[in-house]
């Protein structure tokens, strides 16, 4: 399949376009600003499937609006029929108009009208033309201090900057650019469109968040290399908006560090803590060192030797019951600390001992539920 993307070096041009060049089975022809409206047609020939990307959202000169909408619409969709009378196919076309088409601003009243030339092409040639009125996108590859509070945020934030915040309530309507993606591609594939009660296709999910949230969250990202406490990350809009913060990081913050706690028995390192999740860290031990000799009541913990060879050993504490468990880090085990059951371990080989550790709670100096108790 071949397929043309205009715009294909803007934003959602970028990410499209490196989604579909990582499948085999797609040729991906681009129209950028670097082109001429002459070279359509010979970017055209041999196309399935066209994305029409590319427009005009801000400018000085409200007529730049006409041209960079209305009018290159017009010659594409002129280049298009062209190209289905010479090879006898139907070439559909997704058209990214914007939420603000619905307003008679300069760009509305040319993103609408772009819409209605689309629309009446369609109908005219009898060919599919899927129409998204897209809200705020977000994501990676987004450019800060143009149009994406997002990324303007995002980019500030990673790196010390102010960022200004005129009504915290304001609402904002998001989308996350893989989402638009993919529902670009699953139409180009053949997928029925999602579309609302005015008929203009849809992405979804769609996240509803104000001004003052999203700021508030992205400085928590910004703040957890320090305090190294995080929300949770793993699933929709967080997981979405912490994926863009962190693209927007300089290669020269893609790291940080994190404090060393030594003692006569070795390191010890807290990596990761959450709010409802646990934390992560990992400690060392050096030849024939113990460390532990404790019991909780609630708490419970998980270790993974990462190196060496570790000796677990466990005492419930009112019956006196023992076990022992040898663990290394050639054959990945998992041992779980018990309440109940005070518990250590040995660094029984030659070689510093490393171990992975995993606590269901954030360590609370005045909170420990950590009691000494000889195994």
């Amino acid at each position: 399949m071949k397929i043309l993307i205009t715009g294909a070096d803007g934003f959602i041009g970028k990410n499209l376009k490196q989604f579909l060049v990582e499948r085999s089975d797609v040729e991906v022809a681009c129209f950028t600003r670097t082109n001429s409206v002459a070279e359509l047609p010979c970017l055209l020939a041999g196309v399935d499937f066209v994305f029409h990307l590319a427009g005009v959202n801000r400018h000085q000169d409200n007529r730049e609006f006409k041209i960079g909408n209305l009018n290159l619409t017009s010659i594409l969709l002129s280049a298009i029929k062209t190209e289905m009378q010479r090879s006898d196919h139907k070439i559909p076309v997704i058209y990214t108009s914007s939420s603000q088409a619905a307003k008679n601003n300069p760009y509305g009243v040319s993103k609408r009208e772009a819409e209605h030339m689309l629309c009446t092409f369609a109908q005219s040639n009898e060919v599919n033309a899927y129409i998204f009125r897209l809200p705020n996108v977000f994501g990676k590859w987004c450019r800060p201090n143009y149009n994406s509070v997002v990324a303007t945020f995002c980019h500030n934030i990673a790196r010390g900057l102010p960022i200004q915040i005129n009504d915290p309530a304001s609402a904002l309507n998001l989308v996350y650019i893989d989402d638009v993606i993919n529902s670009f591609v699953d139409l180009m594939d053949g997928a029925q469109p999602i579309v609302d009660t005015d008929g203009f296709c849809t992405v979804t999910p769609s996240y509803s968040v104000t001004v003052g949230e999203l700021s508030r969250l992205i400085d928590g990202f910004h703040a957890s290399r320090t305090t190294l406490i995080i929300d949770r990350v793993g699933e929709d809009f967080i997981r979405a908006l912490y994926s863009t913060y962190v693209s927007y990081l300089p290669p020269s913050n893609f790291s940080y560090k994190v404090p060393i706690h030594c003692d006569a028995r070795g390191t010890f390192v807290e990596m990761l803590k959450t709010s409802d999740s646990g934390q992560f860290s990992f400690f060392t031990a050096h030849p024939g060192v113990t460390r532990g000799g404790h019991y909780h009541h609630t708490k419970t913990e998980k270790f993974l030797v990462i190196k060496g060879n570790a000796l677990f050993k466990f005492r419930q504490i009112q019956t006196g019951e023992t076990h022992a468990i040898e663990s290394n880090g050639t054959k990945p085990e998992i041992v779980e600390s018990v309440p109940g059951w005070s518990h250590d371990i040995t660094n029984i080989g030659a070689d510093e001992l490393v171990v992975m550790l995993w606590a269901n709670e954030i360590f609370d100096r005045n909170k420990p539920d950590t009691f000494v108790f000889p195994v």
